[in-house]
């Protein structure tokens, strides 16, 4: 395998387990921990793949049309001398004849896409030689494609059903406001018609490529730049794909904050520029503001962006810079890039949610996907499908809605009508099953019974009423007329002085939008209906801009098959803060598809332990034939000298560790995990992490310590950092964090480092390095189990039981709740060690991490290197000796 340097023997391990996979089509597991370089080890594994199956697939073509070109093209006598049936009862030579057929009608598609081929590879490589080609050669062929694209387009116009067509006849008839907010289904065919309609374009076919996924942009962006270092650098074909907000490069529509904004505005500009192709008749009238079109969606432009894309590895700035750089839009840019590339790197949401990954012309048919970071894979595809609705949102679309059907009405063709009506009647039978009126002020309603119930779809379906309305229908008619959209354009329109639009103004729009819905309250309500402070207001109003849009996520969960989801009703105080929400139980049944359609799946991340989630959970729920799994995993590149993993029974007054519910309340409890802490201080240089279960726990211990006076004793040796609660304010505690430790090992005396009280699931135990001197301990007091007295989970634990099979004598829903408690523990202990000469001690403080279901479940890297201590004394004396000889090494 091409490597940067010299690989690691287990990035060698690595490197041919995935190399294998891949060849045999599997689904496989691998783990491989942080700082043993696994970004470069897949990089390196998964492309030298694709490199030789190219060259395999070159070879076979030749090998193909050498024999084309050589076969006679008439048949031989033998060949045509009528034989005896066969099996299916035709002559042989037919038989003959239709295969030979055949194999000509193989070589000619052969033919075309080696033509097809070639001509892409030139224009690529004459861009990366000249710099003049860059513009010229895109005018002409870009006037036929919109020509040719404008025909499609009235082609499709014309074969759309009559839901549809109702609205394409509003679209020219009604005055400016309709003409302006109304929005055809065009948008979301000129999208798709530029990939999928340009025959004559060179991009059509999708070459073999992979896709890499991971959660968050900044771990793509690492991942980008890694290629970009790695042999293949110079000549992969990487596409980045990002959302809007991560890649629109047109000011005035960035200025909107919120993505939903962002998108609907987005699409709003595409279609003022389709109409304004399509209305030259109208043009006597005068053009309203709102019909601005996006200068940055040119597709000649675009086509310029896909090809230096395409030449040369970009990350998203990298690709952002270019946008505005070349005024094109990097968004659709990217895109159009897709067919062509090699390596496709995009956020999980936009692969694993179906919807997404069509719009974005995502084609998984025997393509190869890696999703990094996948830890929390499970959790991330339940959220992804899962949606929440609040009652303010339910009665806000309600008003809106039927505000706009009276305005309309006349104008409106009976199918519209009757599918508004449907929606309306959906909405006001949501707000009865929160207790709630949809004709009054939903902040003003009391919801009698508060409390949490659960019920499965069907029953919610008939016990609101609704179970005789077709939802599919619903669904369809709310995605093809783009209604949610219209209605955002009608509140907009009538949301204020024409002026807040122009100029844009958050504040002032926002203002313009509340009194609108002030306004929209039916009924005796004389008070504002959004009485809350007016920072919350602002963040509501950006929410239910678009309220409607929410709501069809919601209907959309609805669509799932009854088992595999449920319905969660929440009733709280009024019925404005109540809420409904679906909650997914059964992700497989969303991750199949991707299963099904892939070459191979490759679910990697640097703690997967425990890996039976993902294994029954996901692959076999999803009908993975076991046999196509395959786990790998590999140990560290530090020597095993370089950890100290602890696992401590009882404290310095021996005290037994057990932080139960029950007990860790304790004074003396919080007593003993201070006293531990004072004597490790006292030892351990540099910096100590520690993780507490919950935000709750640790406040309350660090008050105890407050008022006991162990707090000052502690602050005495090591300055001490609280995990914030706020995202924003992370990055600023760890600077200081970070200061303090370099400031104490540079001068000397009292003070020895920092200790940092962080929280198990929070900010400080995902994505974030305590490397060297960061991290030279990592504490975790108690056993992190989820609550189970949450509804959600209780319903899932139900869930699993009644469809999973018991595993090893355990019931599925205790194995659940102990594969997420050690998922949270593992992610927090990995934190420490981040390269091959960083070293750490690990203690884990309760003596149930001593049960073999626990600590079989440990990463088997730190499992091998555990040592149980029944005592404080010989852990103490143990942690001492480690961190003196470390120092002394330095």
């Amino acid at each position: 395998f091409p490597f940067p340097y010299a690989p690691y023997r287990i990035q060698e391990q690595f490197m041919e387990a995935l190399y294998g996979a891949l060849e045999a089509g599997r689904v496989g597991i691998f783990e491989s921990p942080t700082g043993t370089g696994k970004s470069l080890s897949l990089i390196c594994g998964a492309l030298s793949w694709l490199r030789d199956w190219e060259e395999k697939r070159r070879q076979e073509e030749a090998r193909l049309l050498a024999l084309g070109a050589g076969g006679p093209d008439g048949l031989t006598p033998q060949q045509a001398r009528p034989g005896s049936g066969d099996t299916a009862g035709q002559p042989d030579w037919v038989t003959a004849f239709v295969r030979q057929k055949e194999e000509r009608d193989m070589v000619d598609r052969l033919k075309e896409e080696q033509i097809r081929r070639k001509k892409r590879e030139d224009r690529l490589e004459k861009i990366r030689h000249n710099v003049q080609l860059k513009y010229a050669a895109k005018r002409k062929r870009c006037e036929e494609d919109e020509a040719k694209r404008l025909l499609q387009l009235s082609k499709e116009a014309l074969s759309q059903g009559a839901a549809e067509g109702v609205l394409d006849q509003l679209d020219h008839n009604e005055e400016e406001l309709i003409l302006a907010e109304y929005e055809s289904d065009d948008e979301k065919k000129v999208v798709s018609g530029l990939e999928e309609d340009d025959d004559d374009d060179l991009e059509e076919e999708h070459v073999t490529k992979i896709y890499y996924c991971s959660r968050t942009h900044s771990q793509l962006s690492q991942f980008v730049r890694e290629v970009q270092k790695s042999p293949f650098g110079k000549d992969t074909r990487l596409v980045s794909l990002g959302s809007r907000q991560n890649l629109c490069v047109n000011e005035e529509v960035r200025r909107l904050g919120a993505l939903q904004l962002i998108n609907d505005r987005c699409m709003e500009m595409q279609k003022n520029k389709h109409e304004k192709k399509s209305d030259e008749e109208n043009e006597g009238k005068k053009r309203r503001v709102s019909h601005t079109v996006c200068p940055f969606y040119s597709y000649e432009q675009m086509q310029f962006l896909r090809d230096e894309v395409l030449v040369e590895v970009k990350d998203i700035e990298q690709l952002v810079s270019l946008g505005r750089e070349t005024k094109a839009c990097p968004y659709y840019g990217s895109r159009f890039a897709i067919p062509a590339a090699q390596l496709v790197v995009l956020p999980y949401q936009m692969l694993l949610h179906e919807p997404t990954r069509n719009a974005a012309g995502i084609k998984l048919k025997d393509q190869v996907v890696i999703i990094d970071e996948a830890h929390n894979l499970i959790d991330t595809i339940t959220c992804i499908h899962s949606a929440e609705v609040s009652g303010s949102q339910l009665c806000c679309a309600h008003s809106q809605l039927s505000q706009y059907m009276e305005r309309y009405r006349k104008r409106l063709k009976a199918k519209n009508l009757m599918y508004i009506k449907q929606i309306l009647y959906l909405l006001e039978r949501f707000v009865a099953m929160l207790g709630g009126n949809v004709n009054q002020n939903p902040g003003c309603q009391a919801v009698s019974q508060t409390g949490t119930v659960l019920k499965s779809i069907n029953d919610f379906l008939f016990q609101s009423q609704i179970d005789n309305i077709n939802l599919f229908k619903v669904q369809r008619y709310c995605e093809k007329s783009l209604i949610s959209r219209k209605l955002f354009g009608f509140v907009e329109r009538y949301g204020g002085p024409a002026s807040a639009v122009k100029t844009n103004k958050e504040n002032q729009k926002l203002a313009g939008l509340q009194n609108f819905l002030l306004t929209l309250q039916q009924g005796s309500v004389k008070e504002g209906t959004l009485q809350s402070p007016p920072v919350e207001a602002e963040h509501d109003q950006v929410r239910t801009a678009s309220p409607l849009m929410q709501i069809e996520g919601f209907l959309s969960a609805l669509t799932n098959a009854n088992q595999d989801g449920r319905v969660i009703l929440n009733r709280q105080g009024t019925v404005g803060q109540s809420s409904l929400k679906f909650l997914l139980l059964n992700p497989a049944v969303h991750f199949a598809k991707v299963v099904e359609e892939c070459r191979a799946v490759i679910i990697a991340g640097g703690t997967m332990q425990p890996v039976a989630d993902f294994r029954e959970q996901l692959l076999c729920c999803a009908g993975v034939d076991p046999a196509r799994i395959v786990e790998f995993s590999c140990g560290h590149v530090i020597p095993p000298e370089n950890i100290l993993p602890i696992i401590l029974c009882s404290g310095p007054s021996n005290q037994q560790l057990e932080f139960t519910y029950q007990t860790r309340d304790l004074p003396q409890m919080m007593d003993e995990t201070g006293r531990i802490l004072c004597n490790l201080c006292n030892v351990i240089p540099g910096g100590v992490v520690c993780f507490f279960p919950s935000y709750e726990y640790e406040k309350q211990v660090y008050g105890h310590w407050e008022q006991t006076g162990l707090l000052s004793r502690l602050a005495a040796k090591k300055k001490i950092f609280q995990e914030p609660k706020k995202a924003n304010q992370v990055e600023q505690v760890l600077v200081e964090y970070a200061k303090c430790i370099k400031r104490c090992s540079q001068t000397g005396g009292q003070m020895t480092g920092a200790l940092l009280l962080s929280v198990v699931g929070g900010k400080m135990s995902e994505g974030i390095n305590f490397s060297d001197d960061l991290g030279r301990c990592v504490i975790m007091v108690g056993m992190p189990y989820p609550n189970i007295r949450s509804p959600e989970l209780q319903e899932k634990m139900t869930w699993l039981d009644k469809t999973m099979p018991r595993a090893a004598g355990q019931a599925p829903s205790r194995v659940l709740i102990e594969n997420l408690c050690m998922k949270a523990v593992n992610q927090s202990i990995g934190r420490a060690i981040r390269h091959q000469k960083d070293f750490a001690s690990i203690l884990l403080l309760d003596h149930r991490y001593t049960r073999p279901a626990i600590f079989n479940k440990l990463p088997q890297w730190i499992r091998e290197r555990t040592q149980v201590k029944p005592a404080f004394g010989s852990a103490f004396a143990e942690l001492r000796k480690f961190h003196r000889g470390k120092l002394d090494a330095l």
